[in-house]
């Protein structure tokens, strides 16, 4: 297989399978699609979590201990925000602000996300294209027992504690894939899906028709990182949101819920492997960055493996 590698992704744990892949692929061979559901606005700044997230990881800026944001941040603004009576429920870092801002100021100026994120890509040296689902807007909305909730509103205002009975991606049917995704799944020579979390994270990928039509009609493997380990999730509302939503927490449901679309499930060693799928077994769990590595080679290995119908 020439590595054409195409990734889609969304979260800390997709960032880190990113991360593993970007550090052993030759350069030029390898693109992110990223969700961005989660995106918002905040303080009148447009937010961009899962892109944030991935610029700051392989750039080397991430906050490892905390998982999101920038090592190193200082919060000078939101103290002062705070004394005039601002909600605080979520908090931006100084150096986070910057980007926020400067993103804002692009999009007045006409640019698209797409080109936002590539320019902050190349100014922090990072030779991967970054490429957000949509430049369109689609939202993230869960229903819960406390009514309708935004994304961002239930994930950090709530920290998920209400119970989710449904998901919704507004303007989702509506979207247009962003510019180079379509190219690039039809380019893939093999197509990851990272252990971010199926219903908040690429769900919301796989819900704009063009982008899902692409991977329905492309000719080469897809495989997926099983975001599951021991039954349960390293991080985030995955074992939570599947028990509300009446979905046993295994292997198995990851594959149904991907269904036609996985060719191959890289799964936690001693964990359960859906007999019909094509599996493999790695320790997923990425601590470090030889442990990023060391999924990022096993699921290329499962991708070569695997035969496309």
């Amino acid at each position: 297989m020439n590595d054409n590698i195409v990734v889609l992704t969304g979260g800390v744990g997709g960032a880190k399978l990113v991360d593993g892949l970007y550090r052993i692929l030759p350069t030029g061979s390898l693109t992110a699609i990223v969700n961005t559901g989660d995106d918002f606005r905040h303080f009148g700044l447009p937010i961009s979590p899962d892109l944030d997230t991935l610029l700051y990881t392989l750039s080397g800026k991430a906050n490892v201990a905390q998982g999101w944001g920038r090592e190193g941040e200082s919060w000078t603004f939101m103290d002062a925000a705070r004394s005039l009576g601002a909600e605080d429920w979520f908090n931006l870092g100084d150096g986070d602000l910057a980007l926020h801002i400067l993103r804002r100021a692009a999009f007045e100026n006409g640019d698209t996300l797409s080109v936002v994120t590539s320019r902050f890509a190349a100014q922090w040296g990072v030779s991967l294209p970054i490429l957000p689902m949509s430049d369109d807007a689609v939202e993230t909305w869960v229903d819960s027992d406390e009514g309708p909730l935004s994304f961002q509103r239930y994930f950090v205002g709530r920290q998920c504690a209400p119970q989710v009975s449904a998901i919704r991606f507004r303007g989702a049917k509506q979207a247009k894939p962003a510019p180079g995704v379509v190219e690039a799944i039809e380019a893939a020579s093999a197509i990851i899906i990272a252990p971010s979390n199926p219903w908040l994270s690429i769900d919301p990928i796989l819900a704009i028709p063009q982008l899902r039509e692409a991977l329905t009609l492309r000719k080469v493997p897809l495989v997926a990182v099983s975001p599951l380990i021991e039954g349960k999730a390293v991080k985030g509302p995955t074992r939570k949101l599947m028990d509300e939503l009446g979905i046993h927490p295994s292997n198995a449901s990851i594959a149904e819920h991907y269904g036609d679309l996985l060719d191959g499930l890289l799964t936690h060693i001693g964990d359960d492997t859906p007999s019909y799928i094509y599996g493999a077994q790695t320790n997923t769990l990425m601590l470090t960055h030889e442990d990023r590595i060391r999924v990022a080679r096993s699921s290329l290995e499962l991708a070569r493996k695997c035969k496309r119908g």
